[in-house]
């Protein structure tokens, strides 16, 4: 029989026992975020796990129950702890069961959002008019699901980039680019990252020193625009950050959009932090502007509590996204008035990727089965407890606040001790996770208020293990 004729498929032979595996898989994951308290935030991969995914390729088949019980074994006790409620390290959101569950669908369905005419992009498309309504931007904006804000705000970069340069710029490319960009100096890392990727160069970036909150000077930011000008310099790109990555300080965007309108710049918000602080009536009022930016970046696995990875670009003017990505002349990739090659929305024409995962369902999920008050509340709440740990933090002779507390991220010290260690200690302790920064020359302890699983009691937790450590390290019992 040639192997043309053969029969081979990867189905199961018998479709009860995969059901019956399926179940127990998905009790045991439900099971494991259940009892997320119960367990170590974090613990380091033994040596023994370790080697076990240092294995030979598997050249022959093994059965799924096996495979299950390893991962259960060697791989879900050794994450990164962000579902904890006392992971406030970094900024990570915690997930959801609802987030997880639709994973399992978007995973079931297995759907391309490269193109082409089938239901998943129109969910997706779905939740970017949803985020249109809710940031204020006209109802003809374009959006894209990507991995995270990094990729949103490179997509951003080159956006603006086509519009200073001439969309011919993506044929001859970059020469002497006579352009300049703006941002804050605590600006995420990913927009520095940005000029280089786009071939405009880091030097062309201006990193504008902030005031006592963290936020962009506006006058120090017109004062480079002006240089610049005066240097023969054409300012391209405003950037303001709607919660920096080091203490959540929020720019006035109102403030930079005015100049960037002035100057004739594209207005991009970084708003990966955040952005979706909209939904919380406290939070929101720190916000004003964001609905005048040409081009926003958010992240649904921060605040919006969505499934890792979950991010999405959002751009006023559609057309001019579409110049930046599309190739209309692919003849693979040719649309149709009819079939399955039709669509008149394709998103592979509004972003970098072809082949595209079902990203935008468990968004969709997340916002229909919550509802954005309820995810609002949660936002209100991580700010409120950053607030209650700045208090307990002021009220200590022992602990020393760093930075002011705008958003949910607190930067504080043990005074006299080893802040790096005290980080260190308390993560491989497991009941709390802080991380550091460095902060005017100083290390910080940073505690990111970003999980709807953190209560009072894990504020309490962190702020007696840093007391009981410091204390050990100087000696004082």
């Amino acid at each position: 029989m040639s192997q043309a004729n053969r029969k081979v498929s990867l189905d199961p032979e018998d479709w009860d026992d995969l059901r019956a595996q399926g179940h127990r898989m998905l009790d045991d994951m439900i099971d494991n975020l259940a009892g997320l308290r119960e367990r170590p935030l974090w613990q380091a991969p033994t040596a023994e796990a370790r080697a076990r995914y240092r294995a030979p390729l598997p050249r022959a088949p093994a059965a799924l129950s096996d495979v299950h019980a390893q991962f259960m074994a060697d791989c879900a006790p050794y994450g990164s702890g962000n579902r904890h409620p006392g992971f406030m390290g970094w900024v990570q959101g915690g997930g959801t069961g609802v987030g997880m569950l639709a994973e399992m669908l978007a995973g079931g369905l297995d759907a391309n959002l490269g193109g082409r005419d089938h239901m998943p992009i129109e969910v997706e498309r779905q939740v970017v008019a949803w985020m249109a309504q809710l940031f204020g931007f006209p109802a003809d904006a374009s959006g894209i699901f990507l991995t995270g804000t990094s990729l949103a705000n490179l997509c951003a970069v080159m956006i603006a980039r086509d519009r200073a340069l001439g969309v011919e710029v993506r044929n001859i490319g970059v020469r002497d680019p006579g352009v300049a960009a703006y941002a804050s100096r605590a600006v995420h890392a990913c927009i520095v990252r940005a000029m280089d990727m786009t071939g405009l160069g880091t030097d062309r970036l201006r990193l504008i020193e902030t005031d006592a909150d963290g936020r962009i000077k506006p006058a120090a930011l017109e004062a480079a625009i002006a240089a610049d000008r005066a240097a023969g310099l054409k300012p391209f790109l405003v950037v303001g950050s709607a919660g920096t990555v080091d203490i959540g300080a929020m720019d006035d965007l109102d403030a930079l959009a005015d100049i960037a309108q002035r100057e004739g710049a594209t207005f991009h918000v970084d708003g990966a932090l955040g952005a979706l602080g909209v939904l919380s009536p406290e939070v929101a009022p720190k916000l004003k502007g964001i609905e005048r930016a040409d081009s926003l970046a958010l992240d649904f696995h921060k605040l919006g509590q969505a499934p890792y990875d979950a991010g999405l670009l959002l751009v006023r003017d559609a057309a001019a996204h579409k110049r930046t990505f599309s190739y209309g002349d692919a003849p693979y990739l040719r649309h149709s008035e009819r079939g399955l090659a039709g669509g008149e929305f394709w998103p592979c024409d509004f972003g970098p990727d072809l082949s595209r995962g079902f990203r935008a369902l468990k968004v969709w999920f997340t916002l229909k089965t919550y509802g954005l008050d309820a995810l609002g509340e949660v936002i209100g709440r991580t700010c409120a407890l950053a607030q209650a740990l700045a208090a307990r933090i002021e009220a200590s002779d022992e602990l020393e606040l760093l930075a002011p507390v705008g958003l949910n991220i607190v930067c504080f010290a043990y005074r006299g001790a080893d802040q790096a260690a005290i980080a260190a200690d308390l993560q491989e302790a497991g009941r709390v996770a802080p991380s550091t920064t460095t902060l005017g020359g100083r290390t910080a302890l940073r505690a990111a208020i970003i999980n709807h699983r953190t209560s009072i009691e894990d504020i309490e937790a962190l702020v007696e293990g840093v007391l009981a450590l410091g204390r050990a390290q100087l000696g004082r019992g």
